[in-house]
């Protein structure tokens, strides 16, 4: 069941995937990262900020099979709780997965495309630190203007294996380091959307 939440100004939904789902995830992102061939040909480091081990694009094929129609299908539902309207262009411009370990970080950053998505497929036990009770290792944070008097400024999500984040692609976003053993895994995708519907300043 997807939930719209509205911390801030720019709307994030947050919904679940089937275990079955992640398995099938988990298992390509194996496949591929077990063959030095496969990994080298759908590297997509190079197009990404993050400082962590692997990051690799999902061949196209297993997306159009596994992944095209549960994404399609809740985009529009957040377009339609949150505009009132059905878009009828889903377009998924890019899919990869990111392999975090030990002291590595996801800078702050936005996307490309209209709408994108943040989702987990491994999560560790993260050991938050004890100074002043921050809580943010190997989690993530929404970032939007400056806090101020009733405004919040940032969105802390802690993941769990399954979970999945829609948000605008402007909406700046950061994955703090962890220091425990073990791999945070994670997707991303960027999802193009009706023109007319994206751009406010359309008539």
């Amino acid at each position: 069941m997807l939930k719209v939440l509205s911390p801030f100004g720019p709307k994030i939904a947050k919904l679940k995937f089937s275990k079955n789902l992640i398995n099938k995830i988990n298992y390509e992102v194996d496949r591929i990262s077990s063959n030095k061939f496969l990994s080298n040909k759908l590297d997509y480091s190079k197009k990404l900020v993050g400082q962590v081990k692997q990051e690799i694009s999902l061949p196209k094929s297993f997306i159009k099979k596994n992944l095209e129609k549960i994404i399609s299908a809740n985009i529009k539902d957040f377009i339609n709780k949150t505009l009132g309207k059905k878009p009828k262009k889903i377009k998924i411009k890019n899919f990869w997965v990111v392999r975090q370990f030990s002291n590595e970080y996801n800078p702050i950053h936005f996307h490309d495309g209209h709408i994108s998505g943040v989702g987990y497929l491994k999560v560790p036990k993260f050991l938050s630190s004890k100074k002043k009770h921050l809580k943010t290792n190997g989690t993530i944070d929404f970032i939007n203007g400056s806090k101020m008097f009733l405004s919040e400024s940032i969105h802390n999500h802690s993941p769990k294996v399954g979970d999945v984040l829609l948000f605008p692609n402007y909406l700046m976003h950061t994955a703090y380091p962890f220091s425990t053993k073990g791999e945070r895994r994670s997707f991303s995708f960027n999802v193009e959307i009706d023109e007319n519907l994206a751009n406010v300043f359309s008539k």
